[in-house]
């Protein structure tokens, strides 16, 4: 899904403006990315993009694009939490920005725009010489020296000349692809190809009779592919699945072989929820899976009734992909 379904209400003509003005936006999202990639602290870049990302999740939704509101809330949160730890370690940052930054524009539709080349050198100042060029000439020879009074002091007579290079062996004929390509005069050079955009790195395939260390079961599928991205970069080994009813039934199938991987389960899932699925599993085969809750329901009863019902821990949508790491991290113990 693309997000191109529009509310009825929408005024025609509407869309069309609010994708135009996403033109510039990934403009600017784009030069963050690449400030991002050259320095990853730029507190600067940082604050603009968390800006970007806020207005984004604030806007998105209206115009009928869910998914873009939950992406950039999960990447407002994130960057949030950079900038409150600019020195931690963490994915890199550029290329998680150019990732969004890819995503974005697949999901509105839009093309990548290019990362913006180096500026021109400015001039130089007024009565600053301009620096030598590399080919430099040797100054003409100075004329004798003479004393008052004195004898002619003649300048030492030149080296000999070098012997002359060993001639080269001809030159093999010109072939078609060596002569250089001439456009006619009204012709347009040719724009040089556009960067390659960097892509979420593929899921790890978990081989077959390996037992996965995390799995989750989460239907949006921004958050699926933000949580993908992030456990990609840390050599995670995962499964994921977006419907509850499929998931249980792999989960009461999963032999795991003495381990108990981490379960990051969304509580509002289509065709059984997350409640039913623990529930479920702790009937069948108690004590097999960490169960880690994500939900968008963030208040204090609702946290009490997961851990009450067996949840080892809480994460409340929208989730910073920074936070989520470190905790699995911890929940997995490495």
């Amino acid at each position: 899904m693309t997000g191109h379904a529009t509310p009825p209400e929408l005024p025609p003509g509407l869309l069309e403006e609010y994708l135009a003005g996403m033109r510039p936006v990934l403009v600017a999202l784009v030069g963050l990315a690449e400030r991002l990639a050259a320095a990853r602290n730029d507190l600067a870049a940082l604050e603009a993009l968390r800006r970007e990302t806020h207005k984004i999740h604030g806007s998105a939704g209206s115009f009928g694009f869910m998914e873009v509101s939950r992406l950039a809330a999960g990447m407002e949160a994130t960057v949030k939490d950079w900038i409150s730890w600019p020195g931690d370690p963490e994915v890199d940052r550029g290329s998680l920005t150019r990732w969004f930054v890819a995503r974005l524009a697949e999901m509105l539709g839009l093309e990548v725009p290019r990362p913006a080349p180096p500026g021109p050198r400015p001039p130089p100042r007024a009565g600053v010489p301009p620096p030598p060029s590399q080919a430099t000439t040797r100054p003409p020879p100075s004329p004798p020296l003479q004393r008052a009074g004195g004898p002619k002091v003649t300048p030492a007579p030149p080296p000999p000349p070098r012997a002359k290079p060993k001639a080269e062996p001809p030159a093999r004929p010109l072939a078609a692809t060596d002569l250089p390509r001439i456009l006619p005069p009204d012709a347009a050079p040719a724009e040089p190809p556009a960067p390659a955009v960097e892509r979420p790195p593929p899921a790890p395939p978990t081989p077959a009779g390996e037992v996965p260390e995390i799995v989750f079961v989460e239907d949006d599928a921004a958050l699926a592919e933000l949580l993908a991205y992030g456990l990609s970069t840390r050599g995670y080994r995962f499964v994921a699945y977006r419907n509850g009813r499929e998931a249980l039934k792999e989960l009461l199938a999963l032999d795991v072989r003495g381990t108990h991987p981490l379960l990051l389960l969304d509580v509002d899932l289509p065709a059984l929820d997350g409640y039913s699925i623990l529930d479920a599993l702790e009937r069948a085969r108690p004590g097999t899976y960490r169960v880690v809750f994500t939900t968008v329901h963030g208040t204090e009863e609702e946290q009490l009734r997961g851990l009450e019902a067996g949840a080892l821990d809480y994460l409340v949508k929208p989730i910073s992909l920074r936070v989520a790491l470190e905790k699995i991290k911890r929940w997995v113990g490495r």
